[in-house]
């Protein structure tokens, strides 16, 4: 049976967050993953601790951090400490990061694959209890070790390009495949497969797109497809006809904010990226990606709308009958 999980991007005031969590609990909804978006979000852990506080059963964790914006030492740390304080409910949630996070603190994603591979290792041996003297390509520790250790934190890796998608499926709890064009998901789905079988490893797999099933979905999504058009391969721009031209007008317009540069992004560009139609229409479309993919969860983003605890109740009900 899939598994419902929240993702949720934490940039208004944290009671609500906490209030649209409990709903997303009595709902179904077994996990929640809050974005890491540096400066746009309040702190990922911080939010995260609220929300451990303030539910009894769901996974929750950072959806996605990146090995960029802190130390992977310090991210190891985070984790462990979130698992101490959720009896064990801490799950992590590691990609490459997006232009909306490092962006306006002056970073870029330098070596993402070999960044993420040193991550996954750092966190893995902190976690075990072990001293870690390490000399990466992108990381050192020297005679590190976790205060309060936390064993078997469930690592999902989130990617859209081929190499971190092997990544995630060689080394990987989980593996993420985050709004791709629908011409694309099989494709991803097949490289995480056989990455998985170059280590011989069982990977579970995650989709996680907006279900729009009202106009007002629509716009609320609409905003969300500005950083990740401009952040999809050259190719999938070109698939969809936006042009470079495009992209910079779109990047120039996030200047004074994700709402001000959505009235460049159209219906055309988004729809390909979502679940969308009648209720009927998306559970029969949901059925068919978890059959054919077997996935293990469909992960539901919620960004600001008029309602997002009608929403939450709305998805939810798809998925009484999976």
């Amino acid at each position: 049976m899939v598994s419902l999980a929240l993702n949720i991007i934490p940039d208004g005031p944290i009671e609500e967050v906490i209030d649209l969590v409990q709903v997303a609990e009595n709902s179904g909804y077994s996990t929640c993953r809050l974005y890491d978006e540096g400066l746009a979000t309040h702190d990922v852990y911080v939010v995260s601790t609220a929300v451990a506080l303030a539910t009894s059963s769901m996974l929750v964790g950072p959806g996605i951090t990146n090995p960029f914006t802190r130390h992977p030492g310090q991210t190891a740390s985070a984790h462990a400490s979130l698992a101490e304080l959720s009896g064990g409910r801490a799950v992590a949630g590691f990609g490459a990061g997006g232009s909306l996070t490092l962006d306006a603190l002056g970073l870029s994603r330098s070596r993402p694959v070999v960044s993420l591979r040193e991550l996954i290792r750092v966190c893995r041996e902190l976690w075990a209890g072990e001293q870690v003297d390490f000399e990466g390509e992108t990381v050192q520790l020297h005679h590190a070790s976790l205060a309060r250790p936390y064993r078997d934190i469930p690592i999902w890796l989130a990617g859209r390009g081929p190499r971190v998608l092997s990544l995630g499926g060689e080394l990987a709890d989980g593996v993420i495949l985050d709004f791709l064009h629908e011409t694309t998901l099989s494709a991803s789905v097949d490289i995480v497969r056989d990455g998985a079988a170059v280590s011989g490893n069982s990977v579970d797999l995650s989709y996680s797109t907006s279900i729009v099933m009202t106009d007002d979905d629509l716009e609320a999504v609409r905003p969300h497809m500005t950083y990740r058009l401009c952040d999809s391969p050259a190719d999938v721009r070109e698939q969809i006809g936006m042009t470079d031209e495009h992209v910079d007008r779109i990047r120039s317009a996030m200047a004074g904010g994700l709402h001000a540069a959505a009235k460049y992004v159209s219906d055309e560009w988004v729809l390909p990226f979502v679940i969308h139609g009648s209720e009927t229409e998306c559970r029969a479309q949901l059925t068919e990606l978890i059959e054919t993919h077997t996935l293990s969860e469909f992960m539901l983003p919620v960004f600001e709308m008029e309602n997002p605890r009608d929403y939450v109740e709305r998805v939810g009900r798809l998925f009484e009958h999976n």
